[in-house]
């Protein structure tokens, strides 16, 4: 009888703790005791680690006092994944398992009453921390293995119960057992891009040639964007194809994703790393919770963090409740969402291309600068809808398009419409120079530079920057604002192939602030000034 412990990680976020869980087996009044501000559920799986003990042929201390320690005691730690390296700390204090054999392993997954295994939430970035603290070897449920082993460096065992885990570590014949039961919990809803990709292309829409070259700076430089029409305009139809533009995600962009996926439990089994951006559309009924993430015990990544890489594409914006269109004023600024709760602070990552879509009015027939067409809604009912997506939230936004459907004539003179694949390529391309650009800093696009490094080290000619500064003193554009199209600029200029070393100039400016404001585009000054080289 002694004291043994066994690795479990505690998961913020999508950042993991390791855990040291300490088991003493000895002489007293019989019982069991969990420490170290375990929860609930976390709790309750004393009960569960004794019976799958019993159930699996092995013996439990009964007579004898046992007390595990989740260490360090001061962090709060949630979740049935514990279960594992309890049952496993109390065997070994036991002397039932060599205690040495537990060094340098983590052991992740629920236990049932049986004996067995089931899945956990967040494997993925559990063995992520337990390798950047020295850790070689993980035992995980079976259907998760394939998840763990994209950790590199680490040895992934799957298993399915307990007895099986004992048996790998004593060097004995490993027994049968039933598969693993399904993962617990109800995963949000998410739409990855590779599953529209077959389905959905730029071809599809004949005409919208400002929507799309608006679409295409979008998707280039991960510019926030805004269409505005009537139902029936095609706003869906455009924001629902920017995947399909994307090109596929850098390694550090799908180990993130793929990592927020698992903890959120969206992640099939067997899916590896998710190499495409994802698209989600959460419904305007939609929580707050479900949108930035949170939920009861352990926080739940929400829409925008499985969107994170990929495009969140909120339909009928001016539908969603007020606190939810406040709560997207932080990630459109930092790229990340904090959740703060009474015992814990998240920060999740939420570099998104948000994509809003609105009508002119409550009943989607008004189209500005064509009249009513049917429209029966009140102009101070039309104003009170325009201005929900008005003030800080529009500030922020880069690019805003008005968008109208092609009339029959006009789908007539238009030529056969660019593929996604082309404007793919181009997209690509644009990324490319910025990565290049930014090597070594930690952003990777045009919309995420810092504001004080545009004026400093990515700053456009004097005569571009001459003309913004006047605009900001007529109090036509607010500082927030010249941040913006100096972003949309740059991005500008990286789809013309600009040369090494060239800054945006007036022309790539003038484009900019057409694109902010929503304005028509110059389509022949736009082929010259923003097309060269295609």
């Amino acid at each position: 009888m002694g004291v043994a412990s066994a690795n479990a990680v505690a998961l913020r976020g999508a950042l993991g703790h390791l855990i040291d869980v300490e088991a003493d087996v000895s002489t007293g009044q019989a019982g069991v005791l969990v420490v170290g501000r375990a929860d609930a559920a976390l709790r309750e799986g004393q009960e569960r680690v004794r019976m799958a003990v019993i159930n699996s042929g092995l013996e439990w201390p009964t007579s004898k006092r046992v007390t595990v320690l989740l260490a360090p005691a001061d962090l709060p730690k949630s979740g049935t994944h514990f279960d594992l390296a309890m049952a496993m700390a109390v065997l070994a204090a036991d002397d039932q398992v060599d205690p040495m054999a537990l060094a340098g392993t983590v052991f992740v997954g629920e236990l049932t009453l049986a004996g067995g295994l089931r899945p956990a939430l967040g494997v993925l970035p559990m063995v992520l921390a337990a390798a950047e603290r020295g850790i070689r070897r993980a035992f995980v449920p079976e259907t998760q293995v394939e998840e763990a082993a994209l950790v590199p460096g680490v040895s992934v065992y799957g298993v399915r119960s307990l007895g099986q885990v004992v048996a790998q570590l004593r060097g004995e014949e490993i027994p049968q057992a039933p598969p693993v039961a399904g993962a617990s919990g109800t995963p949000l809803l998410t739409w990855r891009g590779e599953e529209r990709l077959e389905e959905l292309d730029l071809a599809d829409l004949v005409g919208m040639t400002d929507e799309k070259y608006a679409l295409e700076v979008a998707a280039a430089g991960g510019h926030p964007l805004l269409l505005s029409g009537a139902k029936g305009s095609g706003k869906t139809s455009l924001a629902e194809r920017i995947p399909t533009i994307l090109p596929d995600l850098a390694p550090e962009e799908s180990l993130e994703l793929t990592a927020i996926h698992s903890l959120a439990g969206v992640l099939s089994p067997g899916a590896g790393l998710l190499r495409r951006p994802p698209f989600a559309a959460p419904h305007h009924d939609a929580s707050k919770a479900s949108l930035i993430g949170g939920g009861t015990g352990m926080v739940r990544p929400g829409a925008i963090s499985q969107a994170h890489a990929g495009v969140l594409f909120l339909d009928e914006f001016a539908l969603f409740r007020s606190d939810v269109i406040e709560a997207l004023r932080q990630p459109l600024e930092s790229g990340e969402i904090t959740v703060a709760r009474r015992e814990e602070s998240v920060t999740l990552p939420a570099r998104t291309i948000l994509v809003l879509a609105a009508n002119p009015c409550p009943c989607g027939d008004y189209v500005p600068g064509r009249g009513r067409h049917g429209c029966t809604c009140p102009e101070r009912l039309r104003r009170d809808y325009r201005r929900r997506v008005s003030g800080p939230i529009a500030d922020r936004i880069d690019i805003t398009r008005h968008v109208l459907a092609p009339t029959p004539a006009a789908r007539d003179r238009f030529a056969a419409p660019e593929t996604s694949a082309e404007v793919r390529s181009r997209v690509a391309a644009a990324r490319d120079r910025q990565a290049d650009r930014f090597a070594g800093r930690s952003w990777r696009l045009n919309s995420q530079v810092p504001g004080p490094r545009l004026a400093d080290d990515f700053a456009v000619d004097a005569e571009a920057r001459a003309h913004l500064d006047r605009l900001m003193y007529d109090g036509r554009l607010s500082a927030r604002g010249v941040v913006r199209v100096l972003r949309l600029a740059w991005t500008v200029a990286d789809l013309r192939a600009a040369g090494e070393g060239r800054r945006p100039d007036r022309t790539d400016v003038e484009v900019a602030l057409r694109l902010r404001a929503g304005d028509p585009l110059d389509l022949p000054t736009l082929g010259a000034a923003s097309r060269v080289g295609r």
